[in-house]
């Protein structure tokens, strides 16, 4: 027996498209009449009702009790969506400026979730490439008092690290102002928890004076990756649910659940960013139990020889998946021409 999916006729195809695209723009089930009427689909209103009937028994549209309409089941939205991927829908442009922010990529992935979920009315969410993918921008090695010495660490993507390191005795000036040439000399450019980076800092030709004192605080450098949760950024949380304020009431209360369990989204997206390809996941096809009567559009973005964080727009399976492609398409190829210039391969 043939998989439902496969082996549907032009006119089946054209059939599903119209009733999924009606149904998420009105929320009504899609009748043969409407069909035959708002023209599109030609075929006589009794050969309509067959082809209607057929994509049921194929799961692909389901027939409320009290309609004579049909509506998408999740298979019919993810054949939907799949045949979406292959049009040439094209790249929406955010109405932002992530020039204004360049030099901050924890301000532009921001801005990106806000605009994102600003101009879809969906939930964005965007991950941060992790520490470890980062490299250090600059070191300052300060003199707070004279037995107290502050390190800042600023790495690629605008992040800022401080650790104080308190000394028994009076620490010179001088070495303070040498280590801190030293390690900008060393560390600058040098990916953050590389093993480059543990070499440069055991310079061979050191004095015992200067390598003690740089051993004090290599803590600074060295610790910067551990075990921290990779940030991830939520924009459009209350607008959605206000715009699902009529919805089913399990559906909202999904949405809520999705959002506090962070870990499993995180895990979620991080499925994105190894997929070579726009990634879609509806219904069902959702691992986390409450995303079943969600859909996701996400895409990764990056250099060009690796991949740093995930764009996405989550909602409700009625969700508008020409405008949510075009725009995660949209904010993952500003994102990506950002970062090009931040994380240099």
């Amino acid at each position: 027996m043939s998989h439902p999916v496969h082996n549907l006729s032009e006119r089946q195809r054209r059939i599903l498209t119209r009733v999924v695209s009606e149904y998420i723009a009105t929320g009504h089930p899609v009748g043969s009449k409407w069909l035959v009427e708002a023209g599109g689909v030609d075929a006589s209103p009794s050969t309509v009702r067959y082809e209607l009937a057929e994509l049921e028994a194929r799961g692909l549209l389901g027939h409320p009790h009290t309609s004579a309409g049909r509506v998408p089941t999740d298979a019919g939205y993810r054949l939907y969506a799949e045949s979406l991927l292959d049009q040439p829908l094209g790249v929406a442009r955010l109405p932002v400026e992530l020039g204004a922010v360049r030099t901050e990529i924890d301000s532009a992935l921001r801005t990106t979730t806000e605009m994102l979920s600003h101009v879809t009315s969906l939930l964005a969410l965007v991950t941060a490439p992790r520490l470890e993918t980062t490299e250090i921008r600059h070191v300052e090695v300060l003199l707070l008092q004279p037995h107290v010495v502050m390190v800042v660490v600023i790495t690629s993507t605008g992040g800022v690290t401080k650790k104080l390191f308190p000394f028994p005795a009076p620490v010179d000036p001088k070495l303070a102002e040498w280590a801190g040439a030293f390690l900008n000399e060393q560390l600058a450019g040098v990916r953050v928890g590389s093993h480059a980076l543990q070499q440069r800092l055991n310079e061979p030709g050191l004095g015992p004076r200067e390598r003690e004192f740089l051993e004090t605080l290599k803590p600074a450098v060295t610790d910067l990756v551990g075990g921290g949760e990779q940030m991830l950024y939520v924009g459009g949380a209350a607008r959605l649910l206000e715009e699902m304020r009529f919805a089913d009431l399990a559906e909202i209360n999904d949405l809520v659940r999705v959002l506090e369990e962070r870990v499993g989204l995180l895990e979620l997206l991080r499925e994105a960013v190894d997929s070579r390809r726009l990634y879609v996941r509806i219904g069902d096809e959702n691992r986390l139990p409450h995303m079943r009567a969600l859909a996701m559009v996400a895409q990764n973005y990056g250099s060009a020889s690796r991949n740093l964080g995930t764009v996405s727009l989550i909602g409700p399976m009625r969700m508008d998946y020409v405008t949510a492609i075009r725009s995660v398409r949209g904010a993952a190829a500003a994102l990506s021409e950002l970062v090009g210039d931040v994380f240099e391969d």
